[in-house]
């Protein structure tokens, strides 16, 4: 009998025991419960086909929490504190307060129906006198606090090409040809939003995936060289946090590989708020560097915030250890930048090595953003990636 028949039959027999119509969640491993997270179990086909309640038990009380399944994993939030966590044959009350919207122009995410994040599906203008070689789609702004401070910027007059949350590669080799993907001007090459492949919102989480193109421009081949999905998740965590989540898989789209070569940017790309200069934005990295010798260093983590009018917020960003080149290196912006010190932040994967990507084979990036009102420390910096690297796991035990 196989491990999966077991557990099926475990769990009917938990559920229809005459004594209890609860299975207790037990972690797979020791979990750390000092910062809020999500957490995710395997449940069986019978099970997620029957209404269920999810409850956490404390010392003092046994409460209803929000969970959602998408295949045959159950998410839900975990409390601050050692709760026990219960599933029974009880149908959910609660509600949810996350919602999702697509119209001809966005993806949008709501955090109790305030905006935190735009997804950009079409093509977006720029000003008359600017060549519309600048256009494009498949980006992320605004990213918005959960306050509704925005964090991003796009078109800015000194680059026009810079779009919020955006991740092109500069320096390529296709088909015996380089190819910039990143500088629009030269009009080389592009990314461009595909198709909307799938979206779902729920009680714990907003999820949709999209497909990018990588289109040499160059020459008017309109070839398509690189596939991307980007899968993005987004979990609201209290009043003053939310995660992001970012699956980035490549496959190349013709039987010729895709070489990115090594340089000084290029990967996940952030434009940040106009509003933050030199004086009042903040760099801190997982080895202690700052915006005055970030640039060029390695990270597991980066913060990055600042004063947004008479607030303070921003994002952590957390890479993967298994992403490519890990940990990988940063670009950051000097201090002088304009002379005021206008700010950007890239996981810049290939600065210091090449990447060949083969046909026939998948790559994968994955980056969580932790959004917030108010500071970061690098205490909590540390758990989130620690939390991020080994994700809660648990198990049911009947």
């Amino acid at each position: 009998m196989n491990l999966r028949l077991i557990f099926s039959i475990l769990v009917v027999i938990g559920l229809q025991s005459c004594n209890s119509t609860e299975i207790a969640l037990h972690p797979i491993a020791d979990a750390s419960f000092e910062t809020m997270g999500i957490a995710s179990a395997q449940i069986s086909d019978k099970l997620k086909n029957q209404p269920l309640k999810l409850y956490a038990q404390t010392d003092s009380e046994k409460i209803e929490i929000p969970y959602q399944i998408i295949g045959n994993k159950l998410y839900w939030k975990i409390l601050k504190n050692n709760s026990t966590y219960l599933i029974s044959n009880e149908s959910p009350s609660l509600g949810q307060d996350i919602s999702m919207s697509v119209t001809t122009e966005q993806i949008e995410v709501f955090l109790n129906n305030k905006k935190v994040t735009g997804y950009q599906m079409a093509l977006k203008e720029v000003p008359k006198e600017v060549s519309k070689a600048y256009q494009r789609s498949g980006y992320l702004h605004p990213v918005n606090t959960p306050s509704g401070k925005r964090l991003t910027r796009i078109q800015p007059k000194d680059h026009y090409h810079h779009y919020g949350i955006w991740n092109p590669w500069t320096h390529t080799l296709f088909d015996g040809d380089t190819i910039d993907f990143w500088n629009l001007n030269k009009k080389q090459g592009t990314v461009r939003f595909s198709k909307l492949l799938n979206k779902v919102t729920g009680p714990v989480f907003s999820e949709f995936e999209v497909l990018h193109e990588h289109v040499v421009l160059k020459d008017e081949k309109n070839t398509i060289a690189l596939n991307e999905i980007q899968n993005i998740r987004i979990f609201p965590m209290d009043e003053k946090r939310y995660l992001m989540d970012l699956k980035i898989s490549y496959q190349c789209a013709t039987d010729k590989a895709f070489k990115i070569i090594k340089y000084r940017y290029g990967g996940l790309g952030w434009r940040t708020t106009e509003v933050w200069d030199n004086q009042n934005s903040r760099i801190l990295t997982s080895e202690g560097k700052t915006r005055k010798n970030a640039d060029g260093s390695t990270a597991r983590w980066c913060i990055v915030d600042g004063q947004l009018e008479n607030a303070y917020g921003g994002v952590l960003l957390l890479s993967h250890p298994q992403n490519y080149n890990h940990p990988e290196p940063l670009r950051i912006w000097p201090e002088d930048q304009y002379e005021r010190g206008d700010l950007f932040v890239n996981f810049a994967t290939t600065k210091t090595k090449d990447w060949i990507l083969n046909p026939g084979e998948t790559y994968e990036l994955n980056y969580r953003l932790i959004v917030y009102d108010g500071k970061m420390d690098t205490e909590s910096a540390e758990k989130a990636w620690n939390q991020f690297v080994n994700p809660l796991q648990y198990e049911l035990k009947p």
